[in-house]
């Protein structure tokens, strides 16, 4: 299948991290989401049902990474794969990568990501 919906750098700010002061702290997070579909119907129909909305997946996404802090982004990207398509029935596959660009390491990089995977 090739359609899919993609979402990309969706922000929200949490406190995931193993250290103290990133519990403390917080930080912002981002997000990117793909999720594989068949959009035939919508593409046709041009009707909101035939399709998901991804506001809604955007408002999953936020809500999760403002919540309940994880230790580890592989955590909280597994998290939010799982509730996307255990909400979302039209979807069959979907991918989310959560990005720390304010990771705390020694040196500096630009953006530290995880892409977690899921399929029905």
């Amino acid at each position: 299948m090739s359609d899919r919906i993609e979402l990309k750098g969706i922000e929200a700010f949490g406190f995931h991290g193993v250290f103290p002061e990133e519990r403390r702290d917080g930080q912002t997070f981002y997000a990117d989401i793909c999720a594989e579909l068949d959009l035939e119907a919508a593409s046709n129909s041009d009707d909101l049902n035939d399709t998901v909305d991804y506001g809604a997946i955007v408002d999953l996404v936020v809500e999760d990474i403002e919540s309940d802090p994880c230790d580890l982004i592989e955590h909280l990207g597994g998290r939010i794969a799982d509730r996307i398509l255990f909400e979302f029935h039209k979807i069959n596959r979907v991918s989310v990568t959560i990005h720390k660009p304010s990771a705390p390491v020694n040196g500096n990089v630009l953006d530290i990501a995880v892409t977690i995977e899921r399929n029905r």
